[in-house]
């Protein structure tokens, strides 16, 4: 009888699980519902005139953070964005080319509501003049060549052993050992008026002391110490040797003419 009644029991059909089936049938009704409002909301931002971006209002596209790259290359990255909804404007795409500008380091595009946009540029810092065949440009501390902008002045020395042709990695390492002499030569530095960096190992300056330009080969380190020592003996250097203009001071102890 107990075998029959087990049997009995697994020949009767499972129920239904209709919790399991309206569970999800109200998942896919808030899905859908989810998605039918989002396409509404996006339809209504991008086509609603309020959100339209108009040349008629002079703040619809508000530019900081310039002070030499060019204003008008920053709005022709937005000039196809205008009497559009701000909602449509691909903001990395047009990070991507505010970033292609020359002078531009960073910058971020933000929308602001309801029909405004906000461009916030970084622009890169000059640490030098390069001077090329073709002409002079500064150089920033990443090694990326800069045009000098109309009617701005700029006091920086001249860097000699960047080329052209170098990748932004080679004229970095130009870069770097430049501003590492500056950095260790400190306030002495103002009186430097060129660099040269072409043998790292062998960095030579060129510099005004006590009104003569004198070019001082200094080596690869011990700037400020040298170059103060140059500075103590040059007096006598110059009653010794009134016509020399050239020096080697890679030895601590020495100052060696040079022809």
């Amino acid at each position: 009888m107990a075998r029959e009644s087990k049997k009995q029991q697994s020949q009767q059909p499972s129920r239904f699980n209709w919790r399991v089936l309206l569970g999800i049938v109200a998942f896919g009704v808030v899905g859908v519902s989810t998605a039918v409002g989002g396409y509404k909301v996006s339809l209504y931002v991008s086509s609603d005139p309020q959100f339209t971006l108009s040349r008629d209002h002079k703040d619809a596209l508000t530019v900081q953070g310039l002070v030499y790259a060019s204003r008008s290359k920053v709005q022709r990255v937005f000039a196809a964005d205008f009497d559009h909804s701000v909602f449509s404007v691909p903001l990395g795409e047009r990070r991507r080319r505010l970033l292609a500008i020359d002078w531009v380091e960073d910058a971020s595009v933000s929308r602001v509501w309801p029909d405004r946009l906000v461009v916030r540029i970084r622009e890169r810092k000059p640490v030098a003049f390069v001077s090329f065949r073709s002409g002079v440009l500064l150089i920033d501390a990443h090694g990326v060549l800069l045009e000098p902008p109309a009617q701005a002045q700029f006091a920086f020395p001249v860097l000699d052993g960047v080329r052209e042709d170098q990748t932004e990695p080679q004229r970095k390492e130009h870069v770097r050992a430049f501003l590492q002499v500056q950095e260790d030569m400190g306030f002495l530095a103002k009186d430097v008026s060129e660099v040269d960096t072409t043998d790292p190992e062998n960095i030579r300056i060129v510099s005004q002391v006590e009104h003569r330009v004198v070019t001082l080969l200094i080596g690869d380190g011990n700037y400020a110490r040298r170059y103060q020592n140059f500075v103590n003996h040059y007096p006598e250097i110059k009653k010794r040797s009134p016509e020399a203009k050239a020096f080697d001071l890679r030895l601590d102890d020495r100052i060696t003419v040079k022809e």
